[in-house]
């Protein structure tokens, strides 16, 4: 769309291969359809349930059971989706880009195959498409464990967002942002989940905070199995041989089995690139993870092609990144403008039951870029006000931020651990990007009685 404003001739190529259960989606990507917005909604949906608990506390009464359905959430989110769906179609449409639900593969320089999905697949109809320049945006899906039954028996992210039924005891394996999320919306709506962690919560962000999130967790009603990984996936019957012969040694723990309606696996993500022709014109991949190394430029070695996004390697896998660097990318090669994405203070927030919102650097990061002596972390708890006339929860929302000792205490990192999380990071971003310090932080008056107080 943006380069489309310039009057440039766009193609859009956007192709979704079904998981194993058969479920596909429509234009959006991952974020739109199986990733922030159904996954937000349904912690929206979680936190009501709180909220009704909470309200008795504030006077309000009822008499009537309440219950959960599933169906009718599920239902309302997919709908929001479809809606979604549709308005990127005629956005595109209006702005004279040419869509088509196809899967695109180079077959030489400046050079794609085309196969639309609607064509006979016997036949192996395609169409060659040639351009100037190409920008790779593919993203990634999500990693099945390898092995026996994960397909059969565990479905992904990908798939429970539309899932037609309540998958009720749950098992997630994996404890990645998109892990603890589904978990912790799934134990809100009265779910019981348990968590397999094969070594450490919310790996890449700050640590301090990742433990408190799975203590919070914890107290909360998700059981944690920690340092295990599964090695085998089937029904009682067919474990049990397995069983008599395997035990798993960790933690004093002899064996672990667990029996749950459904396994959930977030174990990590695979960049879709392996499967484009990107060998074909030479763009070159990190064959451990199918990363594209870029420049600052979002340029791949290939110079008429390059990447934004999950698929980028050592940068963050957020949708808002793949957006702005997007819109830069495409403003520095048809409007003359100079301006680079900035891959290190970019705010995000991880919506667990406590939600997380961070910008910058984690602590760690800090000490290994800047050195311990260089840092300077301030930190406290607090008791949000809505908190306290039902009694919950007192003293586990925490801030704290990490100061640049040698650059006059500038505020290199940014985090929090409350409700609303992301609405208070994202106005602390943007102080952030003004080169905030602890002393413009002291003098800011703060708005009582709110968490960002």
């Amino acid at each position: 769309q943006e380069a489309a404003k310039y009057e440039k001739k766009v193609m859009v190529l956007d192709f979704v291969t079904a998981t194993p259960l058969g479920n596909s989606w429509g234009l959006g990507g991952t974020c739109v359809n199986v990733g922030c917005i159904p996954k937000k909604l349904m912690h929206q949906a979680a936190l009501l349930g709180q909220a009704l608990q909470d309200s008795r506390k504030f006077g309000w009464q009822f008499t009537e059971e309440v219950k959960h359905n599933w169906m009718t959430m599920t239902e309302s989110v997919q709908n929001y989706i479809g809606s979604l769906n549709w308005g990127y179609r005629v956005a595109l449409r209006e702005k004279k880009v040419t869509y088509e639900n196809a899967y695109g593969e180079f077959v030489g320089p400046h050079t794609v195959k085309v196969l639309p999905s609607h064509v006979c697949w016997v036949f192996l109809l395609y169409f060659l498409n040639r351009a100037e320049r190409f920008l790779i945006a593919t993203g990634e899906r999500p990693r099945y464990l390898g092995i026996p039954g994960d397909k059969e028996y565990c479905i992904s992210s990908d798939d429970l967002f539309s899932l037609p039924y309540c998958p009720g005891k749950t098992l997630v394996v994996g404890a990645s942002y998109v892990a603890l999320e589904c978990a912790g919306f799934l134990v809100g709506l009265g779910l019981d989940v348990t968590v397999m962690v094969r070594s450490i919560l919310l790996r890449g962000f700050d640590q301090d905070i990742a433990n408190k999130i799975g203590e919070y967790m914890e107290e909360h009603g998700i059981n944690f199995i920690r340092e295990f990984v599964p090695i085998k996936v089937g029904s009682k019957w067919e474990l049990h041989d397995t069983l008599k012969t395997i035990k798993l040694q960790c933690a004093g723990v002899a064996s672990n089995r667990k029996k749950c309606m459904h396994k959930k696996n977030w174990f990590g993500r695979d960049a879709c690139t392996r499967k484009i022709g990107l060998d074909k014109v030479g763009v070159k991949i990190n064959e451990k993870t199918g990363k594209i190394p870029v420049n600052d430029e979002e340029q791949t070695n290939v110079p008429y092609i390059y990447a934004v996004g999950d698929i980028l390697q050592d940068k963050l896998e957020l949708t808002p990144v793949a957006i702005q660097a997007g819109r830069l990318l495409v403003q520095r090669l048809y409007a003359g403008a100079t301006c680079k994405c900035d891959y290190v203070n970019v705010p995000t927030t991880v919506f667990t039951p406590l939600e997380y919102g961070a910008c910058g650097y984690s602590e760690e990061t800090a000490v290994e870029k800047f050195g311990e002596e260089n840092i300077e972390v301030y930190h406290s708890h607090f008791w949000p006000l809505e908190w306290t006339v039902p009694s919950r929860d007192n003293n586990k929302c925490y801030a704290k931020i990490i100061c640049n000792i040698q650059d006059n205490e500038r505020v290199i990192g940014f985090h929090v651990l409350g409700p609303n999380a992301g609405e208070v990071t994202q106005g602390f971003a943007a102080a952030i990007k003004c080169g905030l310090t602890k002393e413009q932080l002291d003098s800011t008056i703060g708005i009582h009685p709110v968490c960002a107080e």
